[in-house]
């Protein structure tokens, strides 16, 4: 097992977001975290990589355990050098090109020389279809671009795991397909990811498992053809129906 996290709690002036999750990712799956807005999918991403000090809850990465509220800053600078993080709204440098934005985290971060860290980003960005851009700055790029970029950098540091949050959800419709064919690919290529989403087509077509969340509180989980073929929870049935006719 590569992660696993359990009991993890948390709550927002009083109110309970995530009430004792448990998740367990394996190397090379694709885990799509599912559930309707307002149910604690981004909430227990980012308790997962630190960005939130959860309520209480442990995490093992790897044989490693970490305290998801007490780490010190030391464990999660480490365990952070094996994830990566992908956020809605690109979080690009408007100041930098895209090269730099790519090798930013590798000279300062990890203290990787300069001609290496270019070599690195370029092959990266090549990953993602974005090589022809490395003088681009951001507000030259689309939104669709600019994601790309942003998966780029994190292919950089070669995590173990990248954690996606609604990498869609900001873009325009016709640019959310070049997106999500760069994560196809990376699921291809055995990266482990754990993506909170809203596109059901990647969800049932590229993730291995899925975990639907509402109210704070894991409904089911399990491999994504039993969820979308056979839910056992009503409350499961319920959301891929309403799914389906909205498509109608």
């Amino acid at each position: 097992m590569m992660l696993s996290a359990s009991n993890v709690t948390k709550s927002f002036d009083g109110r309970q977001v995530l009430s004792g999750i448990d998740l367990q990712v394996s190397k090379g799956d694709v885990v799509a975290i599912l559930g309707p807005s307002g149910s604690g999918k981004t909430t227990l991403l980012r308790c997962l990589n630190f960005l939130e000090r959860a309520d209480s809850g442990t995490l093992t990465f790897e044989n490693e355990r970490f305290d998801l509220h007490a780490a010190t800053k030391r464990d999660i600078a480490r365990l952070r050098k094996k994830t990566a993080f992908v956020f809605q709204n690109y979080n690009l440098f408007l100041n930098k090109t895209v090269l730099q934005n790519v090798t930013l985290g590798l000279t300062v971060g990890a203290h990787v020389k300069k001609h290496a860290a270019e070599e690195i980003a370029i092959s990266c960005l090549e990953r993602v279809g974005m090589a022809n851009r490395l003088d681009s700055y951001p507000s030259q790029l689309s939104g669709g671009q600019q994601q790309r970029v942003a998966i780029a950098r994190s292919l950089a540091t070669q995590p173990e795991i990248i954690y996606f949050d609604e990498p869609t959800s900001a873009l325009d419709p016709e640019l959310i397909g070049e997106v999500l064919a760069v994560m196809r690919q990376l699921a291809k290529d055995g990266m482990t990811m754990l993506v909170v989403t809203h596109e059901m087509d990647f969800a049932r077509n590229v993730s291995s498992h899925v975990l639907f969340m509402e109210n704070g509180h894991v409904i089911e989980q399990g491999k994504t053809s039993d969820f979308f073929a056979n839910p056992r929870e009503p409350r499961s049935r319920e959301f891929i129906q309403t799914i389906l006719d909205a498509r109608r």
